[in-house]
């Protein structure tokens, strides 16, 4: 039984973490928020971060500053244009300059570390593989692999006082059911942040992969996008 276990809940802002986020609480779990200051492109979306770890009643949140800009290699990162106006068949071909090199390994990595301080066995990530933006790092083969690795890596995995699992309630979803679901369950989406290249009053350019993906499916799902765009 879930009923009152902690677990961590990595959260960017945007609208499958927010969405994650109150599926862990539907769940029975006490959700510990995990965010990044990771040195992307702008600051909106750690404040959207903010604002719904507020809003969802996280026993937690925590923002770790992680600067991957030493690394660059990404268009959310480095000096590299945000590609804008693809349509899905050109987001689907290859990996776009807006993967951040092993990302998602890194941040899981974290989370598992204070998911052991925490007396913690669950964390969750809101991953999808259905609306794919290219992304190696959001595929199931990667959360199976990240599961092995946490129960091999860990206190609790080799004393078997526990089991690692890596929650990923979206992967099989396309944008539409991940909004609808999250309106079933209270998500005020208007407080969440996807763009990859807002303007200075971080309003949604609604030209970029992910701003184009995140209309797709408030069409599809028959309700409005609260987020302000250009």
């Amino acid at each position: 039984m879930s009923e009152n276990r902690p677990a961590v809940v990595l959260l960017s802002g945007g609208l499958d973490s927010a969405t994650v986020l109150a599926i862990a609480r539907d769940r029975g779990f006490r959700p510990y928020a995990l965010s990044f200051d990771y040195g992307q492109r702008h600051r909106f979306e750690l404040q959207a971060a903010r604002n719904v770890a507020a809003a969802g009643g996280v026993e937690q949140h925590v923002v770790i500053p992680l600067d991957l800009r030493v690394f660059g290699g990404s268009a959310l990162t480095d000096d590299i244009d945000v590609p804008k106006d693809r349509g899905e068949a050109e987001m689907e071909e290859g990996i776009p300059v807006t993967y951040v090199p092993a990302r998602n390994t890194i941040f899981l990595a974290v989370a598992l570390g204070w998911a052991e301080t925490l007396g913690a066995t669950d964390l969750f990530i809101g991953v999808n593989a259905v609306d794919y933006s290219g992304y190696p790092d959001c595929r199931p083969e990667f959360i199976k692999a990240f599961s092995e690795l946490a129960n091999l890596a860990t206190q609790v995995g080799v004393e078997a006082t526990g089991q690692f699992e890596i929650h990923s309630p979206l992967i099989a979803m396309t944008k539409a059911e991940i909004i609808s679901t999250g309106k079933s369950l209270g998500v005020d989406y208007g407080l969440t942040h996807s763009c990859y290249d807002p303007d200075l009053q971080g309003r949604s350019c609604g030209r970029c992969d992910s701003c184009r993906l995140r209309l797709k499916g408030f069409v599809e799902a028959g309700t409005e996008d609260p987020a302000s765009y250009q």
